[in-house]
């Protein structure tokens, strides 16, 4: 599986805003890390500034790029995924030693071994920016997140909102059980993005086998006729198609498929219900 470059890198809208403030801090925090542990920096430029190449050599892991890949848009995809996922892991105000373990076996499912401390130390930074603003004024960092997502709403395409929402409900759901507090993050962001509640419980009820959830997954009611669930089902797979996100890279869409998976089996649940 492809290995993950974190930051850097943005192109289009990305690079600036609230999401390319929050990139510059843990750009900068990790340079300072690398700096203070003496390792021998090499000199690029960032937006126009100055930078460590040994970072993103140790963050990247050698990753090579890839055909077809749009690597500005996965780099600023796969920022704004651990950027919303650090709100909603500390939505209840701390972080479990459980929490990181299922953050780390998320990102080793889905991203491969080399992100898993990759992306550790960025979430870490993240916190720390967290705490940081919090200091100063309770609740900015939740302003800082609601700004992210009205930027993502407004120049990421709706396939890919999607897919970082399915992210982070599969994060939320990783150490096996989700607390209110992360579900009213999640239910803050899906708005702040332009999603919908429904769309929501949609990704929360993937991987289930109940019926409730089967008809949450559909985003229908279990008083939906036949057809309304055969369309229901269509129209989900238009919207979930892996192809929709293949310009990300490989683990993405590698996600997506897992997701329209579910979906399907959702499905099976409801048609073997119904005698369909």
């Amino acid at each position: 599986m492809a290995h993950v470059k974190w930051i850097g890198g943005f192109f289009g809208l990305l690079s600036g805003g609230p999401i390319g403030a929050l990139a510059g801090y843990v750009l900068g925090s990790l340079i300072d890390t690398v700096i203070d542990s003496g390792v021998s920096p090499i000199k690029g430029e960032y937006n126009g500034e100055a930078y460590d190449e040994s970072v993103y050599e140790t963050m990247r892991g050698g990753q090579q790029r890839h055909n077809n890949v749009d690597e500005g848009a996965r780099n600023g995809f796969l920022f704004s995924l651990l950027t919303l996922a650090s709100y909603v892991i500390r939505a209840d105000g701390r972080v479990m030693h459980s929490e990181m373990e299922a953050v780390r076996k998320f990102l080793r499912v889905n991203f491969g071994e080399v992100a898993v401390e990759e992306g550790v130390q960025i979430i870490l930074r993240l916190f720390e920016r967290q705490k940081i603003e919090e200091a100063h004024q309770e609740g900015s960092y939740r302003q800082t997140i609601i700004s992210c997502c009205r930027q993502l709403r407004a120049s990421v395409p709706e396939a890919q909102r999607l897919q970082i929402l399915s992210l982070l409900a599969m994060l939320a759901k990783a150490d096996g059980h989700v607390v209110t507090e992360e579900v009213n993050a999640l239910r803050e962001i899906t708005i702040e993005l332009g999603l919908t509640e429904s769309e929501l419980n949609s990704m929360l009820g993937l991987g289930s086998t109940t019926l409730a959830d089967a008809y949450a997954v559909l985003e229908i009611q279990p008083s939906a006729t036949d057809d309304e669930v055969r369309s229901a089902y269509k129209r989900l797979v238009v919207k979930h198609h892996p192809d929709r996100v293949a310009t990300l890279g490989d683990d993405v869409r590698a996600a997506a498929e897992k997701k329209l998976k579910q979906i399907n089996e959702a499905r099976d649940i409801i048609y073997k219900a119904r005698g369909m």
